[in-house]
This record gives C-alpha cells, sequence and structure tokens, in this order.
C-alpha cells in the first residue's frame, strides 16, 4: 500500500495544493498520449478500502483500474486529463508531446495546484510553477499512482472509441500498442489516419 509521505514533505513546507501527474500512451503505434493531474490538500486521507489498492496502473486488473477511476475522482480536490492527438506527436515526437499533454491537464484544472509532482526523469518544461520529477513515481508515490490510474482508464476508452470508428484494427483490444494482432492488422489493412507515422513500424509499412 502506497502512503502520503512523498505528498506531506511538501505540505509541511507549506504548499497548500500538491498535484500528482502521469501519462499513459507513450509507447502505443496508433492514438493520442493522454496525461493526468490528481489534486489533493492536506485534509486527504487513504482511509478507503478502495484507495488502498492504488499503485502502478500497470499492476492492477482492468476492472480495478475502472473501480479506483471512479474513487479517485470522487475524493480528490480535482482530477483532469489533457491528451496530444497522434498528429502533434508526430510533428514535436513524444516526450514533448506527453509534457503538452502534462500541462493540459494541469491548465484545465478548476484549481490550481501550488507544487506538481510527477513520474519520470525529466521535469515539465514550460510551467508556472515549483515541481520535482520522480522516478518510478507511479510506483512509489500516491498522487503519481492515482493520475496513472485516471491517465490509463480515460485513454483505454478514448481507444474503444476509435475501435468503433476503425473496426478492422481491434483498437479496443490492443488499444494501439505494437502486438502481434495489431502489427498483422497494419500488415493487412496498412496504416490508418490514427496512426503515429513517426514510429518506425508504421513509418516502415508505409514505405511498403
Amino acid at each position: 500500500m502506497l502512503n502520503l509521505e512523498t505528498e506531506n514533505k511538501f505540505f509541511q513546507l507549506g504548499y497548500k495544493l500538491i498535484g500528482g501527474v502521469d501519462e499513459a500512451g507513450r509507447g502505443p503505434l496508433a492514438g493520442p498520449v493522454v496525461a493526468a493531474c490528481v489534486v489533493i490538500d492536506e485534509n486527504f486521507r487513504i482511509d478507503d478500502q478502495d484507495l488502498e489498492l492504488v499503485a502502478d496502473s500497470k499492476k492492477l486488473s482492468a476492472k480495478q483500474r475502472v473501480k479506483l477511476f471512479k474513487v479517485i475522482r470522487e475524493k480528490a480536490r480535482a482530477v483532469e486529463i489533457g491528451l496530444v492527438d497522434n498528429k502533434v506527436i508526430d510533428k514535436i515526437n513524444i516526450l514533448q508531446a506527453s509534457f503538452l499533454a502534462m500541462r493540459r491537464a494541469i491548465q484545465k484544472l478548476p484549481i490550481r495546484p501550488d507544487y506538481i509532482i510527477l513520474d519520470g526523469a525529466f521535469k515539465i518544461p514550460k510551467l508556472d510553477r515549483p515541481q520535482t520529477a520522480i522516478i518510478k513515481g507511479d510506483a512509489t508515490v500516491f498522487t503519481i499512482a492515482a493520475a496513472s490510474i485516471i491517465a490509463k482508464v480515460s485513454r483505454d476508452w478514448l481507444m474503444a472509441e476509435l475501435d468503433k470508428k476503425y473496426p478492422e484494427y481491434l483498437f479496443a483490444k490492443h488499444k494501439g500498442y505494437g502486438t502481434k494482432l495489431h502489427l498483422e492488422k497494419i500488415a493487412a489493412h496498412g496504416p490508418c489516419p490514427i496512426h503515429r507515422r513517426s514510429f518506425r513500424p508504421i513509418r516502415e509499412a508505409l514505405q511498403k
């Protein structure tokens, strides 16, 4: 179970609203990258049985993630997502697109977090408030793990919607990741409008 040790350090320094940030969809060959920000204040407590399950979203089942998505939205002070589509990813690269999605999530919040903590080795460029990047933060820091769940569930829903538009690719099953099934569908049908042209398997498919 994760605790609020990291968040409490910043509360003790006088920050009132802490925002945890993470993204989902950096690796797929198709669809957007989605970032989430989960904001808590010092009154937040992990006393809900469901919140005790919050951990790195990759280690949870899809059913667990959906259940936690609802609980996190209910219990946090604010939750928001930002997304960047495949066309922008191709223009500015996936790392910069991830940062842009994070900034969009933070900017959309109805309240302003005064400190941001995020997963990874790099801080968010062009952000107008203090922040700390924490390697493996999605597995060790509560608000980052919560943001990871929000981002992952949101992106999975988006890919299920895109599956209806492009049913021949079965996006609802593989969510755009480079699975054997997805690569077979690309080989059979060629890339579609939501494929990331700057990613090697798609570039190679287009050359064929």
